[in-house]
């Protein structure tokens, strides 16, 4: 019985040892089989927040062109360049910059008649347009006056903005993420969530120009009489919402 005993022992030992010699010589060349489990933490706790501020318009935009018919293009063209170079330097004249003026349309087309089944060339129409920044409002009249005085036979609507938004959105910002912490807190605390870290932002901004119609005597027969021109630019909303993504534990 003892050596049956021992036998069994030795041979355990021996087939460990065999064990052992095969895997550390072609140990790699065995496939192994291992489980592995990752787990991603996907609760988030969402929240947004609004900051408000309001900014009074340091510029006016106004478009300003006409539109005139001719029998030739050089002659159009002449007459045009002559109405354009006349209205750019009346307008300077009153403290514009060269570079608050600029033009944003130039379109010249032939005018055609369609009796007796031909087509015939009978003229040339050429619309042009000026868009005109203005810095001082008190300069915002007499620019519009100008050119109708000139020629501006169209005017477009007056739009109020704030030339450096980012002053303003960076403040807006700043109030719409710390109402959003402020919300994200109460949340916790009312419901008993546990909040992490901060792990996604995202931000949402609005600033509208203000438009204005153009409805003075003037500007609306384009005959250059009547009385003058009154504008108020009031004031801008900047409006940036921020919504916060939290890691809950």
């Amino acid at each position: 019985m003892k050596d049956s005993l021992v036998v069994a022992i030795l041979a355990s030992v021996i087939v460990s040892f065999v064990g052992l010699f095969a895997y550390a010589k072609w140990g790699p060349a065995f496939p192994l089989s291992v489980s592995q489990i990752t787990t991603n933490k996907n609760d988030l706790f969402t929240v947004s927040g609004e900051g408000k501020v309001t900014a009074k318009p340091d510029i006016a935009q106004v478009s300003v062109g006409f539109t005139q018919n001719g029998s030739s293009v050089g002659q159009l063209q002449s007459q045009a360049n002559q109405t354009i170079n006349t209205l750019t330097a009346d307008i300077k004249k009153l403290g514009i910059a060269d570079k608050d003026i600029k033009t944003t349309n130039y379109y010249l087309s032939p005018n055609y008649d369609y009796r007796g089944g031909s087509q015939k060339i009978t003229g040339y129409t050429i619309n042009v347009s000026l868009d005109v920044k203005v810095r001082d409002f008190d300069k915002i009249n007499s620019v519009i006056d100008t050119a109708t005085a000139d020629g501006a036979n169209q005017i477009g609507a007056l739009n109020f903005a704030v030339d450096n938004p980012e002053q303003y959105q960076s403040q807006a910002r700043k109030l719409a993420i710390d109402a959003a912490k402020t919300k994200a807190a109460e949340i916790a605390s009312e419901t008993g969530i546990s909040l992490g870290r901060i792990v996604s932002v995202t931000e949402g901004t609005s600033t509208p120009p203000r438009p204005m119609p153009l409805v003075a005597n003037k500007v609306a027969t384009g005959l250059g009489a009547g009385t003058p021109t009154q504008v108020e630019p009031g004031s801008s909303e900047i409006t940036v919402t921020v919504t916060l993504a939290y890691e809950t534990r």
